[in-house]
């Protein structure tokens, strides 16, 4: 007699943890996913919105913001493995704006203090944040680099640029870079810009190509860039904290949502909109190494290197809000390096997603977690939330 793989019971405990985040108010709803040996349990919590209107339901499409990181990368990988794409030539024959860059002399430099790049920027430098720039952790305004990244409409956040992909490189190209490329880890922008390199090198729309070579095969009807109109009962209302008075605000509605119509920029680095079942499907074939049923979509030595870490101590150093010191960085996924708490398993990849959402896989206990809610993050360290769900899901484990 075959044992099941989760304890019901103590699902049961991870039912009612979950349900308090959102009865104490934390958030409207919530869905939560874990899958371990083929035994998946889906749970959907609550309401779409604050305002009581309709329940939650495991197929409701969430904002899931730097969760898209993962699926741009292995989208990339596509690529590489094609020779369309190579891990360590430079970037520039497809985008020639980021040609000849210039690098700040000091993070507190005026913009044109700066010397020339050592060398040009990679895919390999893309993949794992170390391009050079990116979201600079500290509060706004507090370098030049900030207020000219935020004046050009390319400060990272939780909303998806409004500029062309072709006007958001020529900014990006105008601005120095704040390490030389390789040397410094810097969070969200090579996302972006990965999108845009795999657009121009497959000569499509991202979002077609993605459609076609993960979207489809994988079964994921409802991820993409937007909401279409008729699916639009399914989004459920975004909300922050606002600063002023520490309340509740909506930050993003369905009735005038921006992920309610095609965007202007197809944002690699948090553009994507998606449902449990469908992150499910490609987090599985992930820590299936790349097989999805009969078919691959990846090779395993490809999401090998994706799930390893590349960070060097030093690079981590600089990033300890996001790594402390169990995590590194691997080809646009966080990697577990060493045990430290119940939830923290070496190999364990995946990442978080700014509007309430975080997904990861583990290949020693077969184990894919994702919780989507729709309550903006404060700080890159993970809300009690997310605390709660990651040990709820390992508590859960039955042997």
């Amino acid at each position: 007699m075959s044992v099941a793989k989760f304890s019901l019971e103590r699902l049961g405990r991870m039912h009612d943890v979950m349900a308090g985040h959102v009865e104490r108010g934390g958030m409207p709803g919530l869905v939560t996913l874990v899958s371990r040996h083929g035994e998946v349990h889906v749970d959907a919590i609550g309401r779409m919105a604050f305002d009581g209107s309709a329940p939650m339901r495991h197929d409701t499409i969430f904002r899931i913001a730097s969760m898209t990181k993962p699926i741009v990368a292995a989208a990339a990988m596509v690529l590489v493995e094609e020779c369309r794409l190579r891990l360590d030539e430079p970037v520039d024959r497809l985008l020639p704006e980021l040609a000849e860059r210039t690098v700040l002399k000091r993070l507190d430099s005026p913009i044109g203090d700066t010397v020339p790049a050592k060398r040009p920027i990679t895919l390999r430098d893309l993949l794992t944040f170390r391009l050079g720039i990116g979201a600079v952790m500290a509060p706004p305004g507090t370098y030049p680099i900030q207020d000219a990244m935020a004046e050009a409409g390319l400060e990272p956040g939780p909303n998806p640029p409004q500029l062309s992909p072709d006007e958001w490189m020529q900014r990006l190209g105008r601005l120095p870079l704040i390490h030389q490329p390789g040397e410094g880890w810097m969070y969200h922008t090579g996302s972006d810009v990965l999108g845009v390199l795999i657009s121009r090198a497959a000569g499509q729309p991202l979002e077609r190509f993605l459609q076609e070579r993960l979207f489809d095969p994988l079964g994921m009807k409802d991820t993409g860039f937007y909401v279409p109109f008729e699916k639009l009962d399914r989004l459920p209302h975004s909300y922050a904290t606002n600063p002023e008075d520490g309340s509740v605000m909506v930050q993003d509605s369905p009735a005038d949502s921006r992920w309610g119509r095609p965007p202007a920029f197809m944002s690699g680095g948090g553009g994507l909109v998606s449902t449990a079942a469908d992150y499910f499907a490609f987090s599985r074939m992930m820590l299936d190494k790349g097989r999805c049923g009969s078919r691959r979509i990846l090779s395993r030595p490809s999401v090998e290197l994706m799930t390893a870490d590349h960070l060097t101590p030093e690079q981590k150093a600089g990033a300890r809000i996001f790594f402390g010191d169990s995590r590194g960085w691997g080809f646009g996924v966080a990697v577990d390096t060493r045990r430290d708490g119940l939830a923290s398993v070496p190999g364990r990849f995946g990442w978080d997603g700014g509007l309430g959402t975080s997904g990861y896989s583990d290949p020693a206990e077969d184990l894919v977690g994702i919780l989507l809610t729709q309550r903006e993050l404060e700080s890159p360290e993970p809300p009690v939330v997310f605390q709660d769900f990651w040990t709820s899901a390992y508590q859960a484990i039955n042997d």
